[in-house]
Formats: C-alpha cells, structure tokens, sequence
C-alpha cells in the first residue's frame, strides 16, 4: 500500500429508495457503510469527491471516512454506474480493522518488453485483477508481472508467476491464465494463404475423365 491518506468526510442521509433520486439531481451520491454485523450506516458526498476518493483508492486501498465526527477505516467493496453516461451513482464501503487481513481486488500491470511484440505478435490481457488477502497496511495498490519472457505464439503467463510483497496472499487460481501471444489475424490470415498456395503448387496434376495424362514426353507427330 502507498503511503498516500486516502479520506472524505461523508453526510448521514435519511433518503433511502426512489428519494435518492433527487440526491443525484442535486449533485450528491447515496452510499452506505457496512460495519462489521452493525446497522447500515446511510450516507452521501458530493459527485466530485466521491469520485475522486473511487478514483484514488479503487477497491484495494483503505480509506478514511469521518461522520459526525466518527471515524472509520473502510475499504470501497462496490460501486454502482449509470449505464449510458457510466456516471457514478452509488458507493459501498466495507468498514475494516488495521490488525484483520482482508480480502479485496487489485490491478494487474504488466512489466517489462516482450520479444512477441517485437516480432509483430500480440500480448493478450487474460485477466485484469486479482484477488489478494493481506492487512490493510500491506494491501499493494497493484501487482506486478514480467512479459519479458514471453516469446513465441502460445506463450503464456499464469497468475503463478506473479510476485507479491510479503504479507500478501493470492486467492485467485494459480493456474488461471494472465497473459497469452497471439498471431494477429492479418498475419495469421497471410501465412494461411502462404500454405494454400504452396500446398496447391506441390498437389499433382489429375487428369480429368476421358482425357490423356500430361507428359513431358513430346510426341510421334514432333
């Protein structure tokens, strides 16, 4: 985890149902904060804030709420966009505590240059984020994974060979695919037609039904 203080001050909100509606008109995004069995606690902040917090911490960095002066650590669990504008319109936040691990997402990133690319073939992403367990204080923003070692068509990289800090657990699948080479089809398209050609070139010549197999061998009448 960076060092960065993530932290809003949030509203308690009574508008619960159809009423948020008139929230987002105004400007304001409903949320809500689960803590731990306790009741929900109903809140809302302004579109830009919110925003920027979701920005910020995505879903694996603890942020630090405050509510009529109450603090809480917590950390974004789900988050709600409206379809055509993809404008953020709901939040849920997961209290948590600094001595409990908790399980969340973090982004994958690629490192490093792989040969693939430089001979014209394609890296394929086959997985965005992972699934990590650790304390909140060792929760990384992003996991790291070198392509440099990937080569050729069919290469590919698992989420295995990635390497965490320590204090951090991957949940997600060992074996689940991150990465993978692929032909472009331009190429794998070109190289078919290579083959056909070639294929039709080597194919001995049939003679059709009723007529005199072609030789090379010249003739009588010659």
């Amino acid at each position: 985890m960076s060092d960065q203080d993530i932290a809003i001050t949030l509203q308690n909100r009574e508008a619960v149902g159809k009423a948020v509606k008139k929230l987002r008109r105004d400007g304001l995004v409903p949320a809500v904060i689960h803590d731990h069995g306790r009741d929900s606690i109903h809140v809302m902040a302004s579109y830009t804030e919110l925003h920027k917090v979701y920005k910020e911490a995505g879903k694996h960095h603890p942020v630090n709420l405050t509510v009529d002066g109450k603090k809480y650590l917590a950390i974004i669990r789900d988050v709600d966009f409206e379809p055509r504008k993809h404008m953020l319109r709901h939040v849920v936040f997961n209290a948590i505590e600094q001595n409990k691990p908790v399980e969340t997402e973090v982004p994958v990133v690629f490192e490093g240059d792989a040969e693939a690319e430089k001979a014209g073939f394609m890296i394929l992403r086959q997985l965005d984020n992972v699934e990590v367990k650790a304390l909140p204080k060792d929760l990384p923003d992003q996991v790291t994974i070198d392509i440099s070692g990937l080569t050729a068509v069919g290469d590919r990289l698992h989420v295995s060979d990635i390497v965490v800090p320590a204090g951090v657990t991957i949940l997600t699948e060992a074996e689940h695919a991150v990465a993978m080479v692929e032909e472009p089809r331009s190429l794998a398209a070109a190289q078919a037609e290579e083959d056909e050609a070639a294929a039709a070139e080597a194919a001995p010549v049939v003679a059709e039904e009723g007529e005199e197999p072609k030789t090379d061998t010249p003739s009588e009448t010659e």
